[in-house]
């Protein structure tokens, strides 16, 4: 059976890490080795629906462009600890070896999950970043929800984290190695405090700008969503705190979403050159089969971002800053609009828009009275999005429209008005940042094709915006 290749390039994206065709969901052992930043991510090659996962594979030297590799892992033989799927994991480099680690998935019944799972946590290793030798489990299996290996160093030592299922509550176990082969118990490193919370998902717990940082999606038995929080069938956040080899981790903020978008999971991060840690995320749909289907294929990753904590103890995603380097430079545009008036930036492929609403400058000894500025997105004559920019919510909101295959209603970030916002602009993606990266919202646009012309309106009052575009260089 040969692995597919996505059939139409409309919403395929263009400068983000996606599979060549078939499914993508969690990104997967991130790296950076022999001079290469490696991207594996959980990947189904025959179809654009999710099944029997393997680890796709794509490297780069500079974040910028991305080269397909070959399928770095499958599943294993019939009856094998990673029979039915290579399920999500880490990498770490260690004297000239990349080590994979990821859960090995086996149904009970050999079929599907209706009768339970046995999970094994298991090894895989490569010199070359491409070929990868098996070794087997390194933590023994159990019949239950036990998955995501997530591995780190420190002080000496090894310490491996897995997000489980522990008497129905959510439990980020820990594990510690000499040798990256031999596994200890270290016991339960975090309890979500949420009872509703059963289990964990992804767990990315290391150490930055002096305290420990635990990312994590957290699985609920009853969906909660309150208000603009936790709107999605799948959320991921953090939380910020302390920690001790041997003790807890000890949490000194409430858990808080790592990005407001419609599509964005399974964040993992990793140590990049230079001292920094970057992530990248998912930007999928679990619930509901997203329209790329058609097209042979099925998520992408979003931008990679650079992470830092900010004094508040606010852990901030600013694209890395490489990103820049993939656009031209600025065209700035300038408008002064009152209350219903438009104006529209020429057609528009993918780019990198920064918007600023001047709220101070009197306009013609008038005082600005912006209540709201919409960015329509629009394509085939028709809106596919709208991106709201609410002075007296002080949110930034975007807006999916009525037929968007991508899917529908609306999310919203905090935002403090003045502040630019960047939105960066995929054939099938929209992904916004505030002016300190303090806040993020992505979301998948499958509306219509081509270029997007961008109609600027106030909504109520009077405002100065100003865009600076950046068009995608090609070639």
């Amino acid at each position: 059976m040969q692995p597919l290749r996505h059939t139409n390039d409309r919403w395929y994206p263009s400068f983000h890490v996606a599979a060549p065709g078939g499914w993508i969901n969690d990104p997967n052992g991130l790296c950076f080795f022999d001079g290469r930043f490696h991207a594996f991510f959980q990947h189904h090659p025959y179809s654009p629906a999710w099944g029997p996962m393997h680890w796709g594979h794509a490297s780069s030297a500079d974040l910028l462009e991305w080269r397909e590799e070959p399928i770095a892992l499958a599943p294993g033989e019939p009856g094998s600890d990673d029979a039915d799927g290579i399920w999500s994991g880490s990498a770490v480099v260690h004297d000239g070896t990349l080590y994979a680690f990821y859960t090995g998935n086996r149904w009970v019944n050999g079929v599907d999950d209706k009768d339970g799972k046995f999970q094994t946590q298991m090894l895989a290793t490569s010199t070359d970043g491409v070929h990868f030798e098996k070794h087997g489990a390194v933590v023994p299996p159990v019949n239950a929800d036990a998955r995501d290996p997530k591995v780190f160093s420190h002080d000496g030592r090894w310490y491996m984290t897995i997000g489980a299922e522990v008497d129905g509550r959510g439990h980020v176990l820990l594990y510690t190695s000499e040798d990256l082969y031999n596994w200890s118990e270290a016991g339960s490193l975090f309890v979500d405090p949420d009872p509703n919370v059963f289990m964990v998902e992804c767990p990315d717990f290391f150490f930055l700008d002096g305290k420990w940082v635990l990312i994590y999606g957290p699985m609920v038995r009853t969906p909660i969503r309150s208000g603009y929080s936790l709107r999605n069938g799948h959320n991921v956040g953090y939380v910020v705190g302390s920690w001790e080899s041997g003790a807890q981790f000890v949490p000194e903020t409430d858990f808080r979403l790592l990005d407001w978008g419609h599509h964005f999971y399974a964040t993992q991060s990793f140590a990049a050159p230079n001292n920094r840690r970057l992530a990248f995320g998912w930007m999928g749909e679990f619930a509901h089969p997203l329209a790329s289907r058609e097209d042979g294929w099925s998520g992408q990753l979003s931008l990679p971002r650079e992470l830092s904590l900010s004094d508040a103890l606010t852990l901030h995603c600013a694209p890395a800053p490489e990103i820049a380097e993939l656009f031209n430079p600025a065209e700035t545009h300038d408008a002064t609009l009152q209350a219903g008036e438009t104006t529209t930036l020429a057609p528009l492929e993918e780019a990198w828009l920064r918007v600023t609403l001047d709220l101070e400058q009197p306009v013609a000894l008038q005082t600005n009275t912006c209540e709201q500025v919409v960015l329509h997105l629009i394509r085939d004559d028709a809106p596919s999005a709208h991106i709201v920019l609410d002075t007296l919510a002080e949110r930034i909101h975007l807006v999916l429209a009525r037929g968007n295959g991508a899917g529908s209603g609306y999310r919203s970030m905090p935002w403090v008005p003045g502040d630019a916002l960047d939105i960066y602009l995929d054939r099938g993606s929209i992904e916004l940042f505030t002016a300190n990266a303090s806040e993020t919202l992505s979301s998948l646009d499958f509306l219509g094709e081509g270029p997007r012309t961008v109609e600027i309106e106030s909504v109520a009052g009077l405002v100065c915006v100003n865009v600076e575009v950046r068009p995608l260089k090609r070639g």
